[in-house]
């Protein structure tokens, strides 16, 4: 008996759809509905009051959820609305002066965090990428060869979003630090269903969000910064919340608290954050351990299914490899991710990967059986055509 499953309840989409899509955005837990009745209850009721009751704290009381499920201590995680700007405001804490002025990653980070440090090219970065040679991993040993003593900065992906391909960061992290450089872990598609321990790591950085695994929603991304290297660092990304006496109101530059509000900003989105505490509370609760586990069953099992009826996967066979996602390459892969969300079996399309499916610890195993036999009966029965797109023009994918 599958003891997660007792959990399905508390997901109320899950009563009307089969879900295979929390690699994108995870299920909303029931209650959610009252943390967010409970912010306009407040903002009802309490007006400017709630400032001092609560909500300035809470872009670091709410980052302390996250830091129980990366192994964060209290107060190391701030919170922001999304994972570029937690990598501009890393960015934002070094100059990029020769000879230590590289920025190394691979083609297969995502596209948001690349166009970030590209542009850094213009306060003197020079970027170098790494390619893929497969489209589902990069080889340790070529982003090693790359990191040397040029290099200042490494944002690498924990779990690549394309093909949910694990890199080996403990291997990076290590070498990186060897090298005099510093690691930004992008942790958004391993937190929540890959056991992580940033302490084990001695990562320097570790950006990512609640949005996919975590199940907590748009404008919930973190960041933790390695505790002895955060106090030496000054973010020019910075604003009154960092300030140690924002309510002062001083002129000339910050001065920067010491704790987890020093890499803090402008003022935060109060209700994404009040969305946050349910999915991590239960994500705690089970135990990212056990959720690992079903995760690599079911996703092993989707690729089986996948191979029984002739579908090509862009995923890692290795299980220690392997995220929660499966990528199956099949022709007309966009038009049969339409049909298939039409029909409520949600899923969605990259580029260069193909329909991504991704159970959680609230799937069913009758659904992965129910999923590949609706894509297989789409594709055979070409009702996908009813979504091809005119001649020239491109898929809009979400």
């Amino acid at each position: 008996m599958d003891e997660l499953l007792k959990w399905r309840s508390e997901f109320p989409i899950l009563e009307s759809t089969v879900y295979m899509i929390s690699n994108s955005l995870g299920a909303m837990p029931r209650k959610v509905y009252d943390r967010m009745k409970e912010y306009a209850d407040t903002w009802a009721t309490r007006g400017v009051r709630a400032w001092a009751e609560g909500w300035w704290d809470m872009p670091v009381g709410v980052g302390d959820h996250i830091g129980r499920i990366i192994g964060a201590a209290p107060g190391e995680v701030s919170m922001h609305q999304n994972v570029t700007i937690a990598e501009a405001i890393v960015s934002s804490c070094f100059d990029f002066t020769p000879p230590r002025n590289r920025v190394v990653y691979t083609d297969m980070n995502f596209p948001s965090v690349n166009y970030l440090y590209q542009e850094e090219a213009r306060r003197g970065a020079e970027v170098v990428v790494v390619p893929s040679p497969d489209g589902i991993g990069v080889p340790t040993e070529a982003l090693l060869s790359a990191i040397d003593e040029r290099t200042l900065l490494v944002p690498i992906s924990h779990i690549l979003f394309r093909s949910a391909y694990i890199q080996d960061a403990e291997t990076i992290i290590r070498h990186a630090r060897r090298m005099g450089a510093h690691v930004v872990l992008d942790v958004f598609q391993s937190a929540g269903i890959v056991p992580l321990d940033v302490k084990a790591l001695d990562v320097d950085f570790v950006v990512g969000g609640v949005l996919k695994w975590l199940c907590g929603g748009p404008g919930g991304a973190f960041l933790y910064v390695r505790p002895d290297l955060a106090r030496k660092l000054e973010p020019r990304l910075t604003g009154w919340m960092a300030h140690v006496h924002p309510f002062d109101f001083e002129g000339g530059r910050v001065r920067l608290r010491e704790d987890g509000f020093r890499f803090l900003n402008g003022t935060p989105a109060i209700p994404a954050l009040y969305a946050v505490e349910p999915g991590c509370s239960i994500v705690s609760e089970i135990g990212v351990d056990a959720i690992r586990k079903k995760s690599t069953r079911q996703t092993a099992r989707l690729m089986e299914l996948a191979e029984e009826n002739g579908l090509s996967t862009r995923t890692s066979v290795d299980s220690a490899r392997r995220g929660g996602t499966v990528s199956i390459d099949v022709p007309h892969g966009y038009e049969i991710s339409r049909e298939l969300i039409r029909r409520n079996f949600l899923v969605d399309y990259r580029p260069e990967a193909g329909v991504r499916v991704s159970p959680h610890f609230y799937t069913q195993d009758e659904e992965l059986e129910l999923t590949i036999r609706e894509l297989v009966e789409i594709r055979d029965s070409k009702a996908y055509e009813a979504h091809a797109l005119p001649t020239g023009v491109k898929a809009k994918v979400t």
